[in-house]
């Protein structure tokens, strides 16, 4: 009995070994360059940002043929509302040129631009691309009230076979989303647009 015991201990070792390890994935850069954006004349703070409830998981979500798969060996560092409030952010911030304040109080001096994103559509296709549809609200208070005004976005990116070229494309999406918010953004604030941009879908 001691001796199967001792020749078992080694294959019961080398079967937790060759357990898959779990890889980690983040939709945030390593590090942003310094903007060259114009600084903007006003402030903003991104609000929480919702995601679709199929893909609210610690597990990338991915389509595979006509099904779904949730990859259990590949995860998002963080919620991935948070990874997509992340990245937002800091590329508004990079095309803005000025901070985000989140949940910040706010102070006397330049307005505060509020931006709240709703992400209606997260999908994943290795090898084929990833789509993004988003609802985005542009909310500033004003003293005879406040000026509300939504648009929709429909972004898609090519991606490569590997599951960090799939997170890479939708780190791409979400700085496309942020360019086209941007320029709205920056007319909203002056009034000089009351309605989304042509482009938008």
């Amino acid at each position: 009995m001691k001796r199967l015991t001792c020749l078992a201990l080694p294959l019961l070792l080398a079967a937790c070994s060759s357990k898959a390890p779990l890889n980690y994935h983040t939709l945030t850069s390593a590090a942003e360059p310094a903007s060259q954006a114009r600084a903007a004349d006003f402030r903003f703070a991104l609000q929480g940002v919702s995601v679709p409830p199929q893909v609210d998981q610690p597990q990338l979500v991915v389509r595979q043929g006509e099904g779904i798969a949730l990859l259990e060996n590949e995860r998002w560092i963080a919620p991935l509302a948070d990874e997509v409030r992340s990245a937002l952010s800091a590329d508004l911030s990079q095309d803005l040129g000025t901070l985000d304040l989140g949940d910040a109080p706010r102070g006397s001096g330049a307005p505060v631009l509020r931006i709240k994103v709703d992400l209606q559509r997260f999908d994943s296709q290795p090898g084929r691309g990833v789509q993004q549809d988003a609802l985005w609200t542009l909310r500033l208070a004003e003293p005879g009230g406040e000026r509300v005004l939504t648009c929709g976005s429909r972004i898609s990116q090519p991606a490569g076979a590997s599951y960090a070229e799939v997170v890479a494309a939708h780190r791409q999406a979400l700085a496309t989303l942020a360019g086209r918010i941007e320029p709205v953004a920056r007319a909203f604030v002056n009034e000089s647009v009351t309605k989304c941009l042509v482009g938008e879908p």
